[in-house]
């Protein structure tokens, strides 16, 4: 059997590693959409998930509301409005400035995904990261914030002049 050696060099590939699993939770996650009849990428969900939770979003607020970049989030409301789940309406004022809302069908496909699939996905992945230590979202959130509250080059900086790895900003 070959070494996993992202799994073997720590930290130093936690990033590779936290990738990984995300495209395996994204891939499985698709098969358990799929089972309840829902044909869309699971990627696409959470912009789905954010419009119902939060209402109309220009980009830029869809971009904050997940964490990603704004090319990503343009091409998953791309793809949705071409599957007509969403709908833009460009401003008025700036035809740069869009509102991104829920179509019709975009509204009936999240609320069969609220029923069929979402609770069924959340429960799996609960299950998949129960264990012993802390809570795994609790550990992600913890480095969510160490990350915002110093970056990666901040922390090599304070090492490199012979500051603790472990200190905070």
């Amino acid at each position: 059997m070959v070494e996993d050696v992202v799994r073997a060099l720590g930290y130093l590939t936690l990033g590779s590693r936290l990738k990984r699993i995300g495209e395996r939770l994204q891939a499985q996650t698709q098969i358990l959409l799929s089972i309840a009849g829902i044909d869309i990428p699971a990627a696409q969900f959470p912009v789905l998930a954010a419009l119902d939770r939060l209402g109309p979003l220009s980009v830029g607020d869809l971009t904050q509301a997940l964490g990603v970049t704004q090319p990503g989030v343009t091409r998953m409301v791309g793809k949705l409005e071409a599957a007509g789940f969403v709908k833009l309406q460009r401003e008025t004022g700036d035809r740069r400035v869009s509102t991104i809302t829920l179509t019709g069908q975009g509204r009936r496909l999240v609320e069969h995904a609220k029923r069929a699939a979402w609770p069924l996905v959340e429960a799996a992945v609960a299950d998949a990261c129960a264990g012993p230590s802390a809570s795994l979202l609790a550990q992600v959130a913890a480095l969510e914030d160490e990350l915002t509250a110093a970056s990666l080059e901040a922390r090599a900086e304070r090492v490199r002049a012979g500051g603790r790895e472990d200190a905070h900003a």
